[in-house]
C-alpha cells in the first residue's frame, strides 16, 4: 500500500521483485501539490496577460496596464497587480515624482515563468488556429 505525504499524495511504493531479481521495483508517482499555489495565482483572469504584458513591454505604467487590458476593472487590475506582487512574480517600483508615477516589471522569478509558459501558449495557439 502507498504511503501518504501530508498533502495527500501517494509517496513512490515499491513493487514486487520482478521474476529474477531480488530488490523490488520502485514505481514512482508524481506530486503535483505544489503547482496549486502557482495556478492559484495565474489562473485568475488578466494574471497571465499582466505577465505577458510585463515580459513583453519591460517596465510598463498603471495607466499603460489599464489601456491595454481594457475589460479588466480598475479594482480586478490592482487586485491582481497587488496579487502576483505578493507571489513575488511583479515588481511595483514607486517614483518620487509629482503627479506620481508607478511602474510595473517582472521579478527574476516572473520571468522565468514566462518562459516556461511559452510551451503552453505555443498549444493554445495551436489549438485555437
Amino acid at each position: 500500500m502507498a504511503q501518504q505525504h501530508s498533502c495527500g499524495c501517494c509517496s513512490p511504493t515499491s513493487a514486487a521483485p520482478a521474476a529474477g531479481a531480488t530488490t523490488p521495483e520502485t514505481t514512482e508517482t508524481t506530486c503535483y501539490c505544489p503547482i496549486d499555489g502557482v495556478l492559484g495565482t495565474v489562473s485568475k483572469k488578466y494574471a497571465m496577460r499582466i505577465v505577458a504584458i510585463l515580459g513583453a513591454a519591460g517596465p510598463t505604467r498603471y495607466g499603460e496596464l489599464q489601456d491595454r487590458l481594457k475589460s479588466a476593472s480598475s479594482a480586478t487590475l490592482s487586485s491582481h497587480l497587488d496579487e502576483l506582487a505578493d507571489a513575488e512574480l511583479i515588481e511595483r517600483r514607486s517614483f518620487d515624482e509629482v503627479p506620481p508615477r508607478v511602474e510595473y516589471s517582472l521579478t527574476p522569478r516572473g520571468r522565468e515563468l514566462e518562459t516556461r509558459l511559452q510551451p503552453l501558449l505555443e498549444w493554445a495557439s495551436d489549438e485555437t488556429s
